[in-house]
C-alpha cells in the first residue's frame, strides 16, 4: 500500500477550512514547515483515517474535533496490487466511511464493509504490523511504556519474524514453537495465576478447596468420635462410683459417726457452760477480795496523810498572804508608769498635729504657686493653639498638590519643546539686499528688513515693489497638533486647579505654603513643649492647684521648733514606754506568784477535805479500821474456796474445739457422699442423652466415609501440582531453547538492520533481548553499552532505523506499508541526521517514507519528494 494524497477539512486548527497535501509518490515524501503549520495534525488525521472506526468519539478521534465544533472530515488516494481507491471518513455529525474506486469512480465499499476493507490494508490496526511503522511526534518506541503497549508490540513484533523466516521450522524457533509456548501457557493459565497461585474457579482452585473442605469436616468428626469415646468412659466410672457411694453399709456407718460426734459435742458444750460459771464465780470472789484490800490499804493512807497535812497547809497560807502583798505593790506601779505613758502620748500628738498643720500651709504655699505657673502655661498654650489653628488655616488656602509644580513645569518644557519642533518644520523667508536697494520687500503687510527670517503657514505673499507680488506655498501636509493641544489643555486645567495663572504664580505659592507649613510646625512645636499631654490635661492640673484653701497659708509657729519639741515628746514618750514594760514583768511574776499560792492552797484544802470524807468522824476511826480489816479476811476465804472449785472442773472437762471438729467431720463426710450421689446421677443423665444422641448420628461410619474422600481429593490435588509443576518445567525448558536459538530467530531482522548500522558507525552490532523483541545493547569499540544508557539522539536513530527493518520485513513478507514520522529525528546532531538520511534513502527504494518535520534548515539535505499544504474544498 501506497499513499498518493491526503485531504482534510474541519480538523483541529483547520475549522471550517480545507487543506491537501497531493503528489505524494514513492521513496522519500518530505513536508517541512514551521510550527503551527498543520504538520502533527495531517500526521494525526491520517492515523486516525486508517486506525479509528467512524462509528465512535475516542479519545484520538475527540482531538481531532475543532474548539468550535463540527465534523471532521480526512481522505486519503492509496494505490495497492488491486488498483487505486479514495478513502474517506467523516466523524460525529453525518458520520460516514466511504471506499471509492479512483480510476471508475465506482463505490466499493461504505460503512462497516470500508472499515473492512481498512482493517485488510494494515492487517491488525494500531496493534498490526503496519502500526509499528507510524512513528509519533516525541516516541521512540525504546522508551518505558505501560506493560499491555509492551506486551501488544512485542507480539506484533514475534507474529511478523515467524512470518518472514522461512527457513526456521524446527522446534526451537518460529511457528511451531510459539504454538507449543502459547499451548503450554494456555494451560498453565487453566490451573494457575501468573504468580503460580491456584487460579479462582479453575479446576485446581476447586480440588484444593474440596480437600480443605473434607480436611475440616474429617477434623470435626473425628472430634465428635473422641468426644463420644469420652462420653463412654465417663459414662463407665460414675456408674462405677455412684454404685459404691450407694452401699447400705457404708450410709449406716457414715450415720452412726454424725451422731456419736454429735452426742460428744453435746457433753463437751455443757462441761464448758459449768466451767465459765464457775470461772465467773471465782472472778467476782477475787474482785471483791481485792476490792476490800484496796479499801483497807487506801483507809490507812489516808489516816498518815492527815497527820502531814497539817504543816504543809499552814506553810501555804504563809506563802499566800506574801504573794498577795507584792501583787498590790506590783499593780500601783503599773499604773503610774501607765499615767506617765498616756501624758507623753498625750504631748506627742498634739505636737504632730501643730507640725502637720505647719506642713499643709506650706504645700498650700507652694501648690499656690505652681498653680499660677501652671496658669501662665495655659495661657501660652493657648495662644500657641489658636496661632496654629491660624497657620493651619492659611496653609489650606495656599496649599498645592504635591508634585503639582513639577508636573506644570514639565508640562511648561513639553510645549515649549513642541513648538519649537513645529516652528522648526515651518517653512521661512530670508533676504539679503543688494546696497542701494530702493524699497524693501513687503510681506503680509509688513516690510521684511535685511537678514531676517520669518515663517509662513500654508503660503506667504511678497509685494516687491517694481515688480510684483511673489507668492510662496509650503504645500505640505496639514500638522497634527493635537499633542501640543493636549498639552496645553492640561497646563491650564493644572493653573486652574492651583488658582494661578502661570509657573511663577505657582512658585510663589508653593514658597508662600513652605513658610506657613514652617510656621505652623513652629507653632506646634511650642504647644508640644507647653503642653506635652494637652490643653485638657493642662487645663485638669490648673483646676486641681486653684482648690488649695487661703485659710491654709497662715503660718503662726516657727515649724523647726515644733519639729524639735515633736523629738522631745517622742523621746518622753519611748522612756515612759520602757519603764511601763519594766514594770510589767514585775506584775506578771506577782500575779504568777499569787496564783500559785493560790492553787497550791486550794489543791491541799480539797485533799483535806476528800481524806477527812474518807476517815469519818475522829472518834469512831478506829473502829472503823477494824471492821475493814475483817472483811478483808473473810473475802479471802470465799475466794479460795471458788478457785478450788474451777480446778475440779477443769481437770474433768472435755475438749470443746476438738469435740466440734470431729463432729464438723463426719457430717462432712456425710454430706460429700450425698452431694457426689446427686451430681454422679445428673452427670449419668446427661452421658445418656449425649451418647443416645451421637449413636443415632452415625458418627464413627460419617467419619470413616469422610477419610475415604479426604483421601481421593487429596490425591487428585497432588496430580494437579504435578501437572503444573510439569507445565511449568516444560515452559522454563521451552524459553530456554528459544533463548538459544535467538541468532537464528532474529536474523531476518539483524539482515535488514546491519547495513543501515553501517552507516551510522564503522565497526557496531546490536543485540535484542529475547523477550521483548526490541534493542537491548549496543557494542561499538569492543564495548557492550545498554540501550536505555544511550543518548536521546542515539535512541532515537535505533529506533528509526529499527522501523525501516521491520518495514522491509513487511515487504517481504506481501504486505508494504509506507513509514511515516512526525518529527521523529529531533535529537539528531548534523553529521548524524545526513547518515540517517542516507539511510531513509536506502531504505525507500522499494519502500515509500512519508516526514513531516519543522526544522526547514536541516531536512533541506535530506532530499526527496517536497509536498505543500494547498487549500482545499470538499
Amino acid at each position: 500500500m501506497k499513499i498518493s494524497a491526503l485531504r482534510l477539512f474541519n480538523v483541529k486548527r483547520f475549522a471550517n477550512r480545507g487543506v491537501a497535501i497531493e503528489d505524494i509518490g514513492d521513496g522519500v515524501n518530505v513536508l517541512c514547515a514551521v510550527n503551527e503549520f498543520g504538520k502533527s495534525t495531517s500526521f494525526e488525521a491520517l492515523h486516525a483515517l486508517f486506525f479509528q472506526p467512524h462509528s465512535g468519539t475516542p479519545g484520538d478521534v475527540q482531538k481531532l474535533r475543532p474548539y468550535s465544533g463540527g465534523s471532521p472530515l480526512v481522505e486519503a488516494d492509496i494505490s495497492t496490487a488491486e488498483g487505486r481507491f479514495r478513502i474517506t471518513k467523516q466523524y460525529y455529525g453525518g458520520r460516514s466511511a466511504r471506499v471509492t474506486d479512483r480510476t471508475t469512480g465506482r463505490l466499493v465499499a461504505q460503512a462497516d464493509e470500508a472499515e473492512n476493507f481498512i482493517a485488510g490494508l494494515i492487517k491488525g490496526g494500531t496493534a498490526g504490523p503496519a502500526g509499528l511503522l507510524w512513528v509519533r511526534q516525541g516516541i521512540t518506541g525504546i522508551e518505558k511504556r505501560s506493560k499491555s503497549d509492551d506486551e501488544s508490540e512485542k507480539q506484533v513484533r514475534a507474529s511478523l519474524l515467524e512470518s518472514v523466516q522461512g527457513e526456521v521450522e524446527a522446534v526451537t524457533g518460529g511457528r511451531r514453537m510459539a504454538e507449543i509456548v502459547t499451548a503450554t501457557q494456555a494451560a498453565l493459565a487453566e490451573l494457575v495465576t501468573a504468580t503460580g497461585r491456584p487460579k479462582a474457579g479453575a479446576r485446581y482452585a476447586a480440588a484444593i478447596d474440596a480437600r480443605d473442605r473434607l480436611v475440616t469436616q474429617e477434623e470435626r468428626l473425628a472430634a465428635d468420635v473422641r468426644t463420644l469415646r469420652e462420653a463412654l468412659d465417663r459414662r463407665a466410672g460414675a456408674v462405677k462410683r455412684l454404685a459404691e457411694l450407694e452401699n447400705a453399709e457404708d450410709r449406716q456407718g457414715r450415720r452412726r459417726a454424725v451422731e456419736v460426734a454429735q452426742a460428744t459435742f453435746d457433753a463437751a458444750k455443757a462441761q464448758g457452760e459449768a466451767l465459765r460459771t464457775a470461772e465467773a464465780e471465782l472472778g467476782l470472789a477475787c474482785e471483791r477480795r481485792d476490792a476490800a484490800e484496796r479499801e483497807l490499804a487506801a483507809y490507812r493512807t489516808a489516816l498518815e496523810k492527815a497527820e502531814q497535812q497539817r504543816a504543809a497547809l499552814q506553810e501555804a497560807e504563809r506563802r499566800r498572804e506574801e504573794a498577795v502583798g507584792k501583787r498590790h505593790a506590783a499593780g500601783a506601779g503599773i499604773e503610774k508608769a501607765h499615767a506617765a505613758v498616756a501624758a507623753a502620748e498625750a504631748v506627742e500628738q498634739e505636737t504632730r498635729q501643730l507640725l502637720a498643720r505647719l506642713d499643709a500651709a506650706v504645700k498650700a504655699r507652694e501648690a499656690m504657686e505652681r498653680q499660677a505657673a501652671l496658669s501662665e502655661r495655659l495661657a501660652g498654650a493657648e495662644a500657641a493653639r489658636q496661632a496654629l489653628e491660624a497657620a493651619e488655616a492659611r496653609l489650606s488656602t495656599e496649599k498645592i498638590p504635591p508634585n503639582a509644580v513639577e508636573e506644570l513645569q514639565a508640562l511648561e518644557i513639553d510645549i515649549a519643546k513642541l513648538r519649537a519642533v513645529e516652528e522648526a518644520a515651518r517653512p521661512s523667508v530670508t533676504i539679503a539686499y543688494d546696497p542701494g536697494a530702493a524699497s524693501p520687500v513687503v510681506m503680509e503687510s509688513v516690510p521684511l528688513r535685511n537678514g531676517e527670517e520669518r515663517g509662513y503657514d500654508g503660503q506667504a505673499e511678497l509685494v516687491i515693489a517694481g515688480i510684483g507680488t511673489l507668492t510662496l506655498r509650503s504645500n505640505r501636509p496639514a500638522q497634527d497638533n493635537s499633542r501640543l493641544e493636549q498639552a496645553v489643555a492640561k497646563r491650564r486645567t493644572l493653573l486652574a486647579s492651583m488658582g494661578v495663572e502661570d509657573l511663577a504664580g505657582a512658585r510663589a505659592r508653593q514658597i508662600r505654603a513652605q513658610q506657613l507649613d514652617a510656621e505652623r510646625r513652629e507653632q506646634q512645636g511650642r504647644l508640644m513643649l507647653l503642653a506635652p499631654e494637652g490643653l485638657a490635661k493642662l487645663r485638669e492640673d490648673v483646676a486641681a492647684h486653684a482648690a488649695v484653701g487661703i485659710d491654709d497659708l497662715e503660718l503662726k509657729e516657727d515649724p523647726a521648733q515644733v519639729r524639735a519639741s515633736l523629738a522631745a515628746a517622742e523621746e518622753r514618750r519611748t522612756l515612759t514606754r520602757q519603764a511601763l514594760r519594766m514594770a510589767e514583768p514585775l506584775r506578771a511574776r506577782a500575779d504568777d506568784a499569787f496564783v500559785t499560792a493560790e492553787t497550791a492552797l486550794a489543791a491541799l484544802n480539797a485533799e483535806r477535805t476528800q481524806i477527812e470524807a474518807l476517815l469519818g468522824p475522829v472518834e469512831a476511826r478506829g473502829a472503823r479500821l477494824q471492821e475493814l480489816s475483817e472483811r478483808c479476811q473473810e473475802r479471802d476465804r470465799h475466794g479460795a474456796a471458788a478457785e478450788a472449785q474451777v480446778q475440779r472442773l477443769r481437770a474433768a472437762v472435755i475438749d470443746l474445739e476438738s469435740a466440734e471438729a470431729a463432729l464438723k467431720r463426719a457430717r462432712s463426710v456425710e454430706e460429700a457422699a450425698d452431694k457426689e450421689a446427686t451430681t454422679l446421677g445428673t452427670t449419668l443423665a446427661v452421658l445418656n442423652a449425649e451418647i443416645s444422641a451421637r449413636s443415632d448420628d452415625a458418627v464413627e461410619e460419617m467419619w470413616g466415609e469422610t477419610r475415604e474422600a479426604l483421601s481421593t481429593a487429596s490425591a487428585r490435588v497432588d496430580a494437579f501440582a504435578a501437572e503444573v509443576r510439569v507445565l511449568q518445567r516444560l515452559a522454563a525448558a521451552l524459553e530456554a531453547a528459544r533463548a538459544q536459538a535467538r541468532d537464528l530467530y532474529l536474523k531476518p531482522v539483524m539482515a535488514e538492520l546491519t547495513p543501515l548500522l553501517g552507516l551510522l558507525f564503522d565497526d557496531a552490532s546490536i543485540t535484542f533481548d529475547d523477550k521483548t523483541l526490541l534493542p537491548q545493547t549496543l557494542r561499538r569499540n569492543g564495548h557492550d553499552e545498554d540501550i536505555e544508557r544511550l543518548s536521546g539522539g542515539m535512541r532515537e536513530q535505533l529506533s528509526v532505523l529499527t522501523r525501516l527493518a521491520f518495514a522491509r520485513l513487511l515487504a517481504r513478507d506481501g504486505r508494504p506499508a509506507p513509514v511515516i514520522l512526525d518529527d521523529a529525528l529531533v535529537y539528531s546532531d548534523d553529521d548524524r541526521i545526513e547518515r540517517m538520511f542516507d539511510a531513509l534513502h536506502r531504505q525507500s527504494r522499494d519502500q515509500q517514507i512519508i516526514v513531516f518535520s519543522c526544522r526547514q534548515r536541516a531536512f533541506q539535505k535530506l532530499g526527496g519528494n517536497v509536498l505543500t499544504m494547498t487549500d482545499w474544498q470538499p
